[in-house]
């Protein structure tokens, strides 16, 4: 056995010899780290015993077993993990300082009466803790806490505690004996990462696990850490602002992208059950540079309008401002609403706002974002009663997007008489109380959209 010093990239693993600035595998820069690398020459003997525990099976002799969810008090949260908190699985929510991390789990383990929880604090003391939670109306709750920063501690008190759920609050504060580097690192992310992981499968214990997050919102740490957790989630919205949005972005026993909508209240979250309403309470009659759309993550169609500013420009520098969607997305649709619709505004101001805070990861609100500029360019503005989805191509045309009719059964719950959307996702049968208005190319939806 022979020790050497190796060079190892923390975002995707791969191995150098020698120190790089830019990982030449996945192009990350300044991710290539110093450790010591451990070879074994193995014979292959020694590969034919060491498999010899776990043999090749078929899948349909593989038994499946069923997960038991722990239901919540908060029906958001439980949409968002798949309809339940699983036995055994670890949790990573991550989120912007403020946005509610700690206030949702503290709340969430101090209403499980019936399950035995435990608080693991790193960043506050125990006198913090029971503040919140008598701020949050749990005064009198039997919740378990602990203050620590060492893993090894708060492991061997884990054993002795035997919890159903455990919280850990954050991983960046805490440091493992094992690894002699400074709590939040690269390597006791990754070292203590994997001991809580392991911990939580061999005892069936649900850990939920707070990450910090970098200025453009990923998970601090290396990407190992998101890997090797079963669910990764993301609070969204504005920390001054009512509403907060609880994404998953990874989830082993459910769906993907699903969201929950929440209300911050002097007594803490609280969801809310028809998040469409609640977006569109506010909207302005008449006003150009508005268009309602309708999105769909994971299962669950949400209607949210798109505002559009089209504003002159003195300088000659035309500025792209976006909130909810990318900025190069929001210059490519308007250079296709040059060429394939015959309007240049490459010379103003254009301004984007999803409002609710919400972020819009697919692509069905491209229609939408230039209605709305083309709206405010014209200064005219649309029905009142119109909804409109699908995605625009380079070349003009207005592709389809999934769960169509989902989406138009939506926008009629909510009162919605007529929907401009892509010919592919006409339906078969006919909405009673919905005009449906299909269209190819980006002309002809320019052409029907503006009031006379």
């Amino acid at each position: 056995m022979t020790k050497e010093l190796s060079y190892v990239c923390t975002e995707c693993s791969g191995l150098f010899s020698k120190w790089m600035g830019q990982c030449s595998d996945c192009g990350a820069w300044n991710s290539i780290e110093k450790q010591a690398a451990v070879f074994q020459k193995q014979k292959v003997g020694s590969f034919a015993q060491a498999g010899a525990a776990n043999k090749i099976q078929a899948i349909n002799d593989v038994t499946c077993e069923i997960h038991a969810r722990i239901k919540t008090p908060l029906a958001e949260l439980d949409r968002v993990l798949g309809g339940g908190i699983v036995s055994g699985s670890v949790i990573l929510v991550g989120g912007n300082p403020g946005i509610g991390k700690s206030t949702l789990l503290l709340q969430v383990l101090s209403s499980l009466d019936r399950e035995r929880a435990l608080y693991v604090t790193g960043e506050e003391s125990l006198q913090q803790v029971a503040l919140r939670a008598e701020r949050l109306g749990y005064k009198d709750s039997k919740l378990r806490v602990l203050a620590s920063n060492n893993l090894e501690e708060i492991l061997a008190n884990a054993m002795r505690e035997r919890p159903n759920i455990m919280v850990i609050d954050s991983i960046q504060t805490l440091s493992s004996e094992k690894t002699p580097s400074a709590a939040g690192s690269v390597s006791q992310v990754r070292e203590c990462a994997n001991q809580i992981t392991q911990f939580a499968k061999q005892t069936d214990t649900t850990v939920f696990v707070v990450g910090h997050v970098t200025k453009d919102g990923s998970i601090a740490g290396p990407r190992v850490l998101e890997h090797v957790v079963d669910t990764v989630l993301y609070f969204e919205g504005d920390e001054g602002g009512r509403y907060r949005v609880l994404r998953a972005v990874k989830n082993r026993f459910g769906a993907v992208n699903e969201l929950g909508v929440f209300a911050m209240q002097e007594t803490g979250l609280k969801g809310v059950k028809n998040p469409s309403a609640i977006f569109l309470s506010q909207r302005s009659e008449h006003t150009p540079g508005s268009v309602i759309t309708v999105t769909c993550e994971a299962t669950r169609p949400l209607l949210l309008e798109v505002q559009s500013l089209v504003d002159d420009n003195p300088t000659g520098h035309a500025r792209r401002v976006t909130l909810g969607i990318e900025q190069n997305r929001l210059t490519m649709l308007l250079a296709i609403l040059h060429r394939h619709g015959g309007i240049a505004i490459y010379d103003k101001d254009v301004f984007v706002n999803i409002v609710g805070g919400i972020s819009l990861k697919e692509t069905g609100a491209d229609l939408a974002v230039l209605l709305a500029a083309y709206s405010s360019f014209r200064d005219k503005a649309l029905d009142r009663n119109l909804i409109v989805f699908g995605e625009v191509g380079l070349t003009g045309e207005i592709r389809p997007v999934y769960n169509g009719v989902s989406r138009l059964k939506e926008a009629k719950e909510h009162g919605f008489k007529k929907a401009i959307i892509p010919s592919a996702n006409k339906p078969k049968q006919k909405i009673p109380g919905l005009e449906i208005i299909a269209v190819n190319k980006l002309s002809e939806a320019v052409e029907k959209v503006l009031l006379k």
